[in-house]
């Protein structure tokens, strides 16, 4: 560690992915001495490559404007890099470096042959038209295409990158190059895209809870569930955990939660797809359309809930919301997003013994159907959304297994052990294979 911070100066979120990896990895790695004579440890927390470029653009008042953009390439040793683009003023290479090193371990889990990688801008589309997005897009793909390809990088959408910013990206593409290829995933169905990648992220993080819940002999029937953010991720878990027979009682944004103790089901699981497509990004108006309780400023842990499911954004869920969750009773936590929980928080779930997911592993559908796009697309063939649901579930049932394969001691499963070190014995061995690349 004292490496990686010096190598990496200020970088803290990519310091504490680094860290918490590192954690579970180094007593395995001490124990098979291949992995640390050839030093692969050391390498995998190094990118391949980083590209950083100026993305110049011009508003509707004709101004010149000027963001940054990025694409990190951090492993390629199991297949093309594979990870999201992110726009959002929060971006920075810290951010994409945190979220690119999670990502190589998170589509090792999925068994499908996709490296780590992921990129985005400092660029925030909230506020923006349709023409001043397009022109972004327009002039961050000028850019990155040189840098991506089907069998070489495979960007998709992540947080500011909805369907609308992908079909803008994926044309300039088109444009640039002459050539019709999945270059993106996430795309339209008309063109390319795959049934049920929307919702892929939080209906996989209800099938990884639904497996660990299984391990205690339990489900999501009967169980009041609190669910963090409001776009894709939270309305896709919102559906699957009402449809397993949970009752959703949560969602929040940077403006607090509403808590709707009838539960958030039918109409009011669409209208959360109502309020993210305002680009508002606040949740007041569900609790003025549904007369419930809006709680400004706040965060939705405070809830006594049975399963917890953070699906916003890094480190949102802290020690303090931890210890509420565990004396409220909380049994499950499944993280939806990428490192939402805290070093801190995780420490107490896990001395607290509930079942504890880490998103690497229970978030790790979104980019699982990704991949599936991506076959789709190789074969110019598509799959039915119950095949795609179908395969789904057999890659989150496939990562659980693993988890407990590496995770388990005596009775308790360290999931986040488990998926560390599942996720890379595979890029591991794929690397010693390739020799020193």
């Amino acid at each position: 560690m004292d490496g990686v911070i010096a190598n990496n100066p200020g970088e803290k979120e990519f310091h504490q992915a680094v860290l918490e990896v590192a954690e579970k990895l180094i007593p395995f790695i001490e124990e098979n001495p291949q992995y640390s004579k050839l030093k692969i440890l050391e390498r995998l927390v190094e990118p391949e490559r980083v590209i950083m470029f100026r993305v110049p653009w011009q508003d509707d008042a004709g101004e010149v404007q000027i963001n940054k953009g990025y694409r990190v390439e951090y492993n390629s040793a199991i297949g093309p890099y594979k990870g999201g683009l992110r726009f959002h003023p929060s971006v920075t290479l810290s951010i994409l470096k945190f979220l690119g090193f999670e990502q190589i371990l998170k589509n090792s889990l999925t068994t499908l042959p996709m490296g780590g990688g992921k990129g985005g801008s400092n660029f925030n589309p909230k506020g923006k038209s349709d023409n001043e997005i397009m022109r972004f897009c327009q002039s961050f793909m000028s850019e990155l295409y040189r840098h991506i390809g089907p069998n070489t990088d495979v960007p998709a959408g992540d947080i500011g990158v909805g369907g609308k910013e992908i079909g803008f990206l994926f044309g300039q593409y088109k444009k640039l190059k002459n050539e019709f290829t999945g270059i993106l995933t996430g795309k339209g169905r008309e063109w390319g895209g795959s049934l049920m990648r929307p919702e892929a992220t939080g209906f996989g993080n209800v099938y990884f809870a639904q497996e660990m819940l299984a391990t205690k002999g339990d489900s999501f029937k009967g169980k009041t569930v609190a669910i963090s953010g409001f776009g894709n991720v939270s309305w896709g878990a919102a559906i699957k955990a009402t449809e397993l027979g949970g009752k959703v009682v949560t969602i929040s944004g940077p403006d607090g939660y509403i808590y709707d103790p009838n539960g958030i089901s039918g109409e009011k699981i669409e209208y959360m797809l109502e309020l993210r497509a305002t680009n508002n990004d606040v949740v007041a108006p569900y609790a003025e359309e549904f007369d419930v309780e809006f709680f400004p400023n706040k965060r939705p842990w405070e809830q006594k809930v049975d399963i917890a499911l953070p699906c916003a954004i890094q480190n949102e869920l802290n020690a303090d919301d931890a210890k509420k969750l565990v004396a409220n009773g909380v049994m499950c936590v499944s993280e939806g997003a990428n490192m939402p929980c805290t070093p801190e928080a995780i420490e107490l779930f896990q001395e607290a013994k509930i079942l504890y997911g880490p998103g690497k592993a229970a978030n790790a559908g979104g980019v699982a159907v990704s991949g599936l796009e991506m076959s789709q697309n190789s074969l110019r063939f598509s799959w039915t959304a119950e095949e795609v649901d179908q395969k789904l579930q057999r890659i989150m049932k496939d990562i659980h297994a693993s988890c407990i394969k590496y995770g388990t001691d005596g009775e308790y499963t360290d999931y986040v052990k488990g998926a560390n070190i599942a996720g890379f014995v595979k890029v591991a061995d794929a690397m010693i294979a390739q020799g020193l690349v």
